[in-house]
This record gives C-alpha cells, sequence and structure tokens, in this order.
C-alpha cells in the first residue's frame, strides 16, 4: 500500500502465481465453476482501485490464475461498489488448449486503455515486460531491449526478495526493519535499462547482494534464460549501487524467441493425509520414535507410501547426521499419499489416537486430509496459440480486435 500510495508509479504490478498454485486454482474451479481466480483479489482490488484511479498507475496481474474472466467481472463489481469507473482488460486463451501470447497480448489490453489487466497464467517476468514495452512503443522483436526488460521484470516479479526477503541470514546478511519490508520499483528508460529503489521509511535494503541473488534466482542458465517473450542473456548484466537503496541495472541482452510455450499441467493426483504430534522431556525422541513405528503397524496393510519424520531430527535432510545430543523436545510427523479421503483422513485419525494409545507425554494433536494436485511441464508449439482480449466495462463486455 505504500509503494502504491507514495510510488509516484505508472504501473503496478502484482505477481501472484506459480505452477503449483494454478493448478490448486483450477482445483478450486472444479468446486465452483465462478470461482478459481485469486482468493486475495476482493481485499486487494478494494484497497488499489481508488489509489490506482486517484494517482493515475495502472494494474496489471496474474490474479485471474484459472479464471481471469470471473476475476475481471468481479473487479468491475468491487469498482461498482466503490463508485468508481474503470475499464478491465481480461486476456484468456492461458490453457493447456489454448495458451496465451503473454506480452504481446498485454500491450493490446493496455492500448485498448485498460487501468487494470487481468491475465491467468503467464510467465513472471512478462507482467513487467508488457508495460514497458508499451510505455516506449518497441517492437516486439527487438530482441535487445526484450532482454533488458525481461532482466528488469525477473528482479521486481517476487517483490520482496529483491529488497532482503529471502534473503536474510542473522550475523551474515542482515536486514533491517523487516516487519515493514518495503517492496521495489524501477525507473526505466526507452533503452530497457533502470534503477530499482524502494520507497523512503520503509523496511529492507536493496544492494548489490540482494540485486544479485534475485537476479539468479530460478535461472538455470543465465545466458539464455528462455521465456515466451525472448531468450534473455544476462551474463552481460552490469549492476551498480548508485546511491542508498538504489541499484541500476543495465546490459542485459536477448535474442529470438523459441518456437514452443512451456505448458504447465495439474492433474488430480489423490489425497495426502497428515498428522502431527508432539513428545517434550526425557527421551522425547525415542518416544516419538515409538509412535511412528505404531502408526507404521496400523496402517501396514492399507497405506503403501507412507513417510514418518522427526521434526527437528531429520524430517529436512531425512538424517540426524549422528548429532550428539538429541532434541528435549520433537513433532513427531507422518504423512501418506492415498487414493481416497477416508484412507487419508485415517492417517491423521490414527496419529490422533497416539495421544492415549502411544508413549507417555504425546500432546498437541494436528490433523487434515487434503486432495493431492501433481503438475507436469510439457512444451506446445506457438502455432497453436488461440489468446484472446476482452474489454469489461460496466455493464458491457467487448472482445478487442
Amino acid at each position: 500500500m505504500i509503494l502504491a500510495s507514495q510510488g509516484n508509479l505508472d504501473y503496478l504490478a502484482l505477481e501472484c502465481l506459480a505452477e503449483r498454485t494454478i493448478a490448486l486454482a483450477q482445483l478450486r474451479k472444479l468446486a465452483d465453476p465462478a470461482g478459481g481466480f485469486d482468493p486475495l483479489l476482493d481485499a486487494r482490488m478494494r484497497a488499489l482501485l481508488p489509489l490506482a484511479l486517484r494517482h493515475g498507475f495502472r494494474i496489471v496481474t496474474n490474479m485471474g490464475a484459472a479464471n481471469p474472466l470471473g476475476a475481471g467481472r468481479r473487479v468491475i463489481s468491487l469498482a461498482r461498489e466503490l463508485g468508481l469507473r474503470l475499464k478491465v482488460a481480461v486476456l484468456s486463451g492461458d490453457d493447456v488448449l489454448s495458451l496465451l501470447e503473454p506480452s504481446m497480448r498485454t500491450i493490446e489490453a493496455l492500448a485498448n486503455g485498460a487501468q487494470v489487466v487481468i491475465t491467468g497464467r503467464v510467465a513472471d517476468p512478462s507482467l513487467f515486460v508488457a508495460p514497458i514495452a508499451h510505455a516506449f512503443g518497441w517492437r516486439l522483436d527487438d530482441w535487445e531491449k526484450l532482454g533488458r526488460a525481461t532482466a528488469i521484470g525477473h528482479l521486481l516479479e517476487c517483490a520482496g526478495q529483491v529488497t532482503g526477503g529471502y534473503f536474510a541470514e542473522p550475523g551474515l546478511k542482515d536486514v533491517p526493519n523487516l516487519a515493514q519490508l518495503g517492496f521495489p520499483w524501477c525507473d526505466v528508460d526507452g533503452e530497457g535499462n533502470g534503477v530499482l529503489g524502494k520507497v523512503a521509511g520503509t523496511g529492507g535494503a536493496i544492494t548489490l547482494r540482494t540485486a544479485k541473488e534475485q537476479l539468479l534466482y530460478e535461472v538455470t542458465d543465465p545466458g539464455g534464460y528462455i521465456t515466451p517473450d525472448v531468450v534473455a542473456d544476462f551474463s552481460t548484466v552490469s549492476l551498480r549501487e548508485t546511491g542508498p537503496d538504489r541499484v541500476a541495472v543495465s546490459g542485459a541482452r536477448g535474442r529470438a524467441r523459441t518456437p514452443t510455450y512451456k505448458v504447465s499441467v495439474g492433474y488430480r493426483a489423490g489425497f495426502v493425509g497428515e498428522g502431527e504430534i508432539s513428545y517434550a522431556g526425557a527421551k522425547a525422541v525415542e518416544r516419538a520414535r515409538l509412535g511412528g513405528e505404531i502408526v507404521r503397524e496400523r496402517l501396514r496393510d492399507d497405506v503403501a507410501d507412507l513417510r514418518i519424520e522427526l521434526i527437528g531430527v531429520d524430517s529436512a535432510h531425512r538424517s540426524d547426521f549422528g548429532h550428539p545430543q538429541p532434541p528435549y523436545e520433537v513433532r513427531l510427523r507422518v504423512a501418506a499419499r492415498t487414493p481416497t479421503k477416508e484412507l487419508a483422513e485415517r492417517v491423521g485419525a490414527e496419529v490422533e489416537a497416539l495421544w492415549i494409545n502411544g508413549p507417555a507425554g504425546g500432546g498437541g494433536v494436528r490433523r487434515f486430509a487434503q486432495e493431492r494436485i501433481g503438475v507436469v511441464s510439457l512444451l506446445l508449439e506457438r502455432t497453436r496459440v488461440r489468446p484472446k482480449v476482452t474489454l469489461l466495462e460496466e455493464d458491457r463486455e467487448t472482445q478487442a480486435a
């Protein structure tokens, strides 16, 4: 909210999706065809729409998730409730059968005067590449400029990560005032180079170290970072501190985009059941291990894929590495993949039964069962894409040309 009200922005991008979250959104849409968009859409748009109109910035977001058109209609309804008039552009076609042309269609939406652009699953940097290319009127085959804009988008896409979130490590990489972490902005020039900054008085820090970590985040090949818009080359990027919480970004390059899109496909993959219980005091680890073996034996004939771990001992690395001082308290976690919800619920029930039927001193039981979503990736030819832009205004929907 501080960035929106004090950042002097032209565009505000809200990047809210990943492979797993879009699959979960599809699951919500299966349960409710009118749903499937980001559950925080209402809260965020109620807060941001008045600021966007008051300060003159435009919102670009992938909060449409599995139902971009439903999200767009909801934003129009919220605007009406707030007494606001605005135009919303919805980009659809980002499903397996008909994938979206990310930046190109977002630019079309902006060119039609939309104050809010809502997409489903597009590449994270594309939410930033599109406003930059639109603002400067770039050709969409100017690979060098698109490569630079992609570097900017990649630095901005995870918001607080470039201002010290996910970077901080006490005593080694200290970051001030993380509780009031500020989100970044970037002033970009017509060549696609820019300066990162944050609103004065907000927490966190933008430094060479935070920018370098974020630049390499999730980039397998810095010399060939493949996006739907361009194959970006970050190996030539120059980062330079120009003042407190200011880092200049320049020098990225790019080459022609690939002929395919990466497609993430979510599928229904059964259920997961979990149960947890804590043990404390002398021999806490031994009692927890005994509890786990009791549950294993009780589920042995019905559950094949079972995982038992002691949080604080072997849950992260699957080993205690022979640590000489066992913890004084530990939490037993039992989880299983099952074909039915009933079996998944039984996992937690067996852990809960340890309260009175297992080792002494157990407590603080938590249990739940949920449907499991699997995600696989594949490539699809661009020629099969069928993108669409829908413009929404009060009481009117039209297809952009």
